[in-house]
């Protein structure tokens, strides 16, 4: 084997072992999440076909690259082709492929995208506002209404100087006082605005992000398949302290989400009286 075809396999094998390196790499995640909610899912199974597709198209232009460049290398006497042939059955295969393969991969991200505007046969409309920098809920079906905001303790750690380790702060910057509540197997639709500039709602888990404009009222649909707890943030450069405007969502049982709707509408408990002076 020359040094160049050695030097070759040598590159192939430090690329397949980096792939196959599980437990060395187990806590990375560089490819997407499957989520839990159906149009996460579908999401998940169009990135992994085209992405497999991309594989496989790759896979056979630089295979077909390497091969000529080794077989038909100058060391090897190869004289270049100075004929200018030109063959039109070759211009119409290498044309009509891409094409078929582009139709092939379209038809399903077409699917997905129809499905992923169907705001119809909602259970639950909730009103979502973003500001600088906090979320308001408003449940419009069930009148139910509050404001999301960064926990305290992560506010807490956060300040310059504060003392406070970030590290000791669980769930740091990703955690709230007030998270949105919704039941599962509901499908909950989404109406985003804001009330000063541009905002993005996003949780990964879910499979949806979009923008929250002043204005302008934007829909998003989700319908969540396991009970959890779901960590997503603002997406959108909305200022100073845009990193500190989380969003966490909660699913729920319906049995458990009714007993929390009932809490909301519960009559704040009265303050006990002051103590008599003396």
């Amino acid at each position: 084997m020359s040094k160049n075809l050695k030097a070759l396999a040598k590159v192939w094998a430090s690329i397949a072992g980096i792939f196959l390196a599980g437990p060395a790499f187990a806590d990375w995640q560089l490819n997407m999440r499957p989520g839990v909610t159906e149009l996460s899912k579908q999401a998940y199974d169009l990135h992994m076909l085209i992405l497999w597709v991309c594989v496989g198209i790759a896979v056979a232009v630089f295979g077909v690259m390497i091969f000529s460049l080794v077989k038909f290398r100058h060391s090897k006497g190869a004289v270049p082709d100075t004929t200018m042939l030109h063959s039109t059955k070759v211009e119409i295969v290498w044309t009509a492929i891409p094409i078929i393969i582009l139709v092939v991969m379209a038809i399903p991200a077409a699917k997905g995208l129809i499905k992923d505007e169907d705001m119809t046969k909602a259970d639950m409309d909730i009103k979502v506002t973003g500001y600088q920098w906090k979320w308001e809920y408003d449940y419009l079906d069930q009148k139910v209404d509050f404001f999301s905001t960064l926990s305290r303790d992560s506010n807490a750690a956060r300040i310059k100087g504060s003392g406070v380790d970030p590290y000791s702060v669980q769930n740091y910057l990703l955690d709230v006082d007030h998270p949105l509540v919704v039941p599962v197997h509901k499908k909950i639709r989404m109406l985003l605005t804001a009330g000063d500039v541009i905002h993005a709602w996003w949780v990964p888990a879910l499979g949806m992000k979009k923008d929250a404009i002043p204005g302008y009222i934007n829909e998003l649909w989700f319908r969540a398949d396991e009970v959890g707890t779901y960590r997503g943030q603002c997406a959108e450069l909305c200022g100073r302290d845009h990193g500190f405007m989380p969003i966490v969502v909660v699913v729920k049982s319906q049995e458990d989400y009714e007993a929390w709707l009932n809490a909301q509408h519960a009559p704040p408990a009265e303050a006990a009286p002051a103590a008599p002076t003396t």
